[in-house]
């Protein structure tokens, strides 16, 4: 939490320098109306002198006056410097979570992710706008008012300063005790939205399934665990306001006591008790104000810990100056395959959990410019993974990938990123337009759009729907057929005319006719374009230059289609399940 203050409130020191002043001098203009009333009452109504009274009463209507004035000021200033700051905590977080590795997405967690992002944010804006409207007022009230007590009768005060200590210990012991107590709780509200999360997207099968009452079971638990801790935590917090009033309380009964009896001696006056009861409520209200403030920085805290860890994360993937030089890729590789060589797995081995059995076991395979790799295997063989280090999503924990005989951490992250286009099976379609959803964001021109839609096979439906490319979707793409959606996914990997083109088994929703049109105009148009497909069909892949074969995260065999169907047992198989006697063709 320092870290985060230190960095996103220096820019507003100064003008939170100004607020704290304007808020101290109305704080003050709080406190000196109760002694402007003990004086009137002791000193100017037994005097009878009536334009005296008149005169200390303006006084007071101008106290008050500036009070309300100058606290309204500062408060506006105060909320005003915490949604800015808050403002760029959210912007920071979110640019910094957008450059996340998913190996470092994999470990905050999605659903811990989005809580940083709301719930601890808006936590962390409560805090800075507390602060700042309480965090000079209420300490100063607090002072301020046992300061002006002791100026009227050293005795009563004496009285009333004995319950402070005992009201620090309580706010202090519960305050530490709540500060990783509030973070435990954010950590179950991480698991209560993560499950929501997947519940609420996957709500169609678990009605198709009747699996509603072991998902509301679920719900319970976590809901539970939640209430829980909530109730932990508030019970804990619970101690502190009944302690005040308690305390305080008892401190009043002590000042009346002793001022009744100061007053029978004639050593007191009844305005100073008045004004001993003004402040005794200025600091009573103080002090609540105060353990409130911890109540909320508690909660701050907690939350800032947990921004500044996402914020703080260092760069996963960092680019390098050289793995090494082209003599070595000659090499290894020869002179000739250093020309035309565009993507190169080098004895690749990846696992996720770095533990255990590899997702991915010495991989090696090479590829031409222009040239199309088809990749076949069964559920979980490690086919997704391999378009994932190909991205550089992830980095391989041995072997190297090269793309045009520059190994991939060598390449800046903007070129990189620029080489390719990828349209996965699940892909997002976001609440947007058509032709938005295709040029996401990018400098296209409508020509581009509706070539990308052409080439997709996409522009046939595209041009029966009333809005055309300009009509806008739903979110995730609701209005679209499982086919169209892959479609415009398959247009927004083609509008910039990639160098390497990825379809993850992005046609999957396609029926054979139009998947084999799809592939048939991204050969005729897209000749210079590197394809690379992953598919559980073999009619998708069967015309690929190149076929590899993957069998729990191993490849089992590597070649053409007629190579494979002599060589490689598992992808013979493969296509006689699906084509029958046509697979011998």
């Amino acid at each position: 939490m320092k870290q985060l203050v230190r960095k996103y409130l220096c820019p507003y020191f100064f003008r939170m320098g100004i607020g704290f002043g304007i808020k101290f001098g109305g704080t003050i203009m709080d406190l000196c109306i109760p002694y402007i009333l003990a004086h009137i009452i002791d000193r100017v109504i037994p005097a009878r002198n009536r334009p005296a009274v008149f005169g200390w009463g303006g006084l007071m209507l101008l106290c008050s006056f500036l009070a309300v004035s100058m606290n309204i000021i500062a408060n506006r200033m105060a909320s005003r410097v915490a949604s800015d700051a808050a403002e760029i905590i959210r912007r920071d977080l979110f640019c910094k979570t957008m450059h996340l590795s998913n190996a470092q997405i994999d470990s905050f967690t999605k659903p811990s992710l989005i809580s940083r992002m709301t719930t601890d944010t808006y936590n962390v804006h409560q805090a800075l706008g507390r602060v700042q409207r309480l965090g000079v007022r209420a300490p100063i009230l607090l002072l301020g008012g046992i300061l002006v007590t002791f100026t009227l009768d050293w005795a009563m005060a004496c009285v009333l300063l004995a319950a402070l200590p005992l009201l620090a210990l309580i706010t202090i012991a519960v305050s530490r005790r709540s500060i990783p107590m509030f973070g435990a709780l954010q950590e179950a509200i991480d698991r209560f939205v993560r499950m929501v999360r997947e519940d609420i997207a996957g709500i169609r099968v678990i009605k198709a399934l009747s699996r509603t009452g072991f998902e509301t079971e679920k719900f319970r638990s976590i809901n539970a665990e939640v209430a829980r801790r909530e109730k932990k935590n508030g019970m804990v917090m619970a101690v502190i306001d009944p302690s005040v009033s308690i305390l305080l309380n008892l401190g009043l009964v002590g000042v009346i006591l002793t001022g009744a009896f100061r007053v029978n001696a004639g050593t007191s006056e009844v305005g100073k008790i008045l004004a001993f009861t003004t402040y005794f409520t200025i600091i009573l209200n103080a002090v609540m104000s105060i353990t409130r403030m911890f109540t909320m920085l508690s909660k701050a805290i907690a939350s800032g810990s947990r921004i500044w860890q996402v914020l703080e994360c260092g760069e996963d993937l960092q680019v390098l100056e050289k793995v090494y030089g082209e003599e070595k890729y000659e090499e290894m590789y020869g002179e000739e395959a250093m020309e035309d060589c565009e993507i190169c797995f080098d004895h690749v081995t990846f696992s996720y959990r770095k533990k255990g059995e590899p997702n991915i076991r010495d991989l090696s395979f090479r590829i031409r410019r222009g040239e199309t790799l088809g990749i076949i295997g069964e559920i979980g063989s490690g086919k997704t993974t391999i378009i994932n280090l190909l991205l550089r999503l992830y980095d391989t924990d041995q072997g190297r990938i090269l793309i045009g005989g520059r190994d991939v951490r060598e390449i800046p992250t903007r070129e990189f990123k620029d080489m390719f286009g990828v349209a996965f099976q699940n892909d997002t379609l976001f609440e947007d337009t058509i032709a938005g959803n295709v040029t996401l964001g990018r400098q296209m021109s409508q020509e581009q759009v509706q070539e990308a839609l052409l080439y997709a096979r996409a522009s046939e439906f595209v041009e029966s729907r009333s809005g055309r490319e300009a009509e806008a979707l739903n979110i995730k793409g609701a209005n679209l057929s499982g086919g169209q959606k892959q479609r415009v996914l398959i247009a927004r990997a083609l509008a910039a005319r990639p160098r390497i083109l990825i379809l993850d088994d992005s046609s999957s929703a396609l029926d054979y006719r139009t998947d084999a049109q799809l592939r048939r105009g991204i050969r005729e148009h897209f000749q210079e374009t590197t394809l690379v497909m992953v598919a559980q069909r073999v009619s998708t892949v069967r015309n690929a230059d190149h076929i590899l074969v993957m069998e729990d995260g191993a490849p089992v065999g590597y070649g053409s289609h007629k190579e494979l169907l002599d060589n490689c047992a598992v992808y013979r198989e493969i296509s006689r399940s699906q084509m029958g006697e046509e697979a011998a063709g």
